[in-house]
C-alpha cells in the first residue's frame, strides 16, 4: 500500500539524494519545475534524461542504472507504461529506499513488486506541494 501517512512522508522527505527519471530541461514543465524546487530546498537532485547532457546545471544521466553513487528516492516523471522498467532499475539499486510516482503515474504490479522488495512507494502526490505542506 503506497505511503500516505504524514509522518512517513516527512521521513521520506528527509532523504537527501533524488534521481528524477524524466527530468525535463524545459522550464514550465512539472518535470523541470519540481526538480528545480527540490534543488533549491537543498536536495541533491540527479537528472535522468537520455536526451540532455545537463539540466539545472547538473549532469544528466541516460538511465537510472548510469547514476553513480547512492540514490535515496527515485522520482518518476515518465508515463505509466514505463514504470515497470524504472521500478526494475530501482530495485537493482540496493540503497534506493523510495520510489515516488508523480501525479497521474501508476502501475499496480510494479508498486506491488517494489513494496514486496521492501521499498516505500508514494503515488498520487507531487513532491513539491507535499514538501511545502509538510516541511515548508
Amino acid at each position: 500500500m503506497p505511503v500516505t501517512d504524514e509522518t512517513e512522508l516527512r521521513e521520506i522527505l528527509a532523504h537527501d539524494r533524488v534521481a528524477v527519471v524524466g527530468c525535463s530541461s524545459t522550464p514550465g514543465k512539472a518535470a523541470h519545475d519540481v526538480p528545480r524546487y527540490l534543488h533549491r530546498q537543498g536536495y541533491d537532485v540527479v537528472p535522468v534524461n537520455p536526451y540532455a547532457e545537463e539540466i539545472l546545471g547538473r549532469q544528466a544521466y541516460d538511465s537510472l542504472a548510469d547514476v553513480p553513487g547512492e540514490v535515496d528516492i527515485v522520482d518518476v516523471f515518465r508515463p505509466s507504461e514505463e514504470v515497470s522498467g524504472i521500478v526494475d532499475e530501482a530495485l537493482d539499486r540496493d540503497e534506493t529506499a523510495v520510489i515516488w510516482l508523480q501525479l497521474g503515474i501508476h502501475d499496480d504490479e510494479a508498486v506491488a513488486r517494489a513494496e514486496a522488495a521492501g521499498r516505500q512507494v508514494v503515488e498520487g502526490l507531487c513532491m513539491e506541494p507535499t514538501h511545502r505542506r509538510l516541511l515548508g
